[in-house]
């Protein structure tokens, strides 16, 4: 008879998890996500020692950046080639990514937002310009590589491999600089930059780099402050200035129409 009534003993309610257990989580996640990131920063370094030997590259670079909300700029490679000065943003993202030149922001599955990174590198760029002699300006190239775990769907005009602001696939990095320097070497039969100019950049910037640690733990901070102050800030409609849900901001950063800007119910409809 006991065992009977075991049988229909009332199911207890599963106890919340510990608090000291959901931390471990969210810490085993944030070490996952480092470690694609490490993975797909690997993955690019074996491409770029794939290059010629005449050029030369520099990883994690963090330089001065007046114009940065943290006060630097840290750029993931930079490639030195005679045609051109490759500098280099890597996204680590999973999903379809929707974005356009000018657009501030980009989606993430039409949901998740993140910087425009073509808006990124160019702020990068003209960082960099300040640390280098004016006759090497014209020769920078940017390009922001994502992994094969996205589908881009962004404006054609940042595809094309004559721009000198492309966003594409991390597996054809090194295809894509070997042809831009084809192309450029069919337009310019002499190199915009030398082998001693080469060097003396590639010095230049290496000499500007911060190693800092503490210096970097800070601008990350910093970023990552930046980021959460934006997802806690009210929406407002750019028309009557009444706030407007997550929801429905997601739904107009999605939709060309409306130019990035938010807009409420009401004031979609007459768009």
């Amino acid at each position: 008879m006991i065992h009977l009534l075991g049988l229909f003993r009332k199911k207890e309610k599963p106890q919340p998890k510990p608090k000291k257990e959901q931390i471990s989580k969210k810490k085993n996640s944030e070490e996952v996500a480092g470690r694609k990131g490490e993975i797909g920063e690997y993955k690019i370094d074996v491409q770029l020692s794939q290059l010629p030997k005449e050029y030369m590259y520099l990883n994690d670079i963090m330089i001065k950046n007046g114009k940065s909300a943290s006060g630097y700029s840290q750029i993931d490679h930079l490639v030195l080639t005679p045609y051109g000065i490759f500098v280099i943003e890597t996204k680590n993202y999973q999903g379809t990514i929707y974005g356009g030149r000018s657009r501030k922001q980009w989606l993430i599955n039409g949901k998740f937002k993140m910087i425009n990174p073509v808006i990124q590198n160019y702020g990068h760029i003209q960082a960099l310009k300040t640390l280098v002699d004016k006759k090497f300006h014209s020769s920078f190239i940017s390009l922001v590589s994502f992994t094969k775990r996205c589908k881009l769907k962004i404006d054609m005009d940042l595809r094309e491999i004559s721009a000198d602001e492309m966003v594409i696939y991390d597996i054809y990095l090194t295809e894509t600089i070997n042809r831009k320097v084809s192309i450029a070497k069919m337009k310019d039969k002499e190199p915009s930059l030398s082998e001693t100019d080469i060097q003396q950049v590639y010095n230049t910037l290496s000499e500007a780099n911060i190693t800092d640690l503490m210096i970097r733990e800070q601008h990350n901070k910093s970023l990552k402050e930046k980021t959460s102050t934006n997802k806690s800030a009210a929406a407002k409609c750019v028309v009557c200035s009444k706030p407007v849900s997550q929801k429905v901001k997601d739904y107009c950063m999605a939709n060309k129409k409306f130019d990035g800007k938010d807009y409420c119910y009401d004031h979609q409809r007459s768009r």
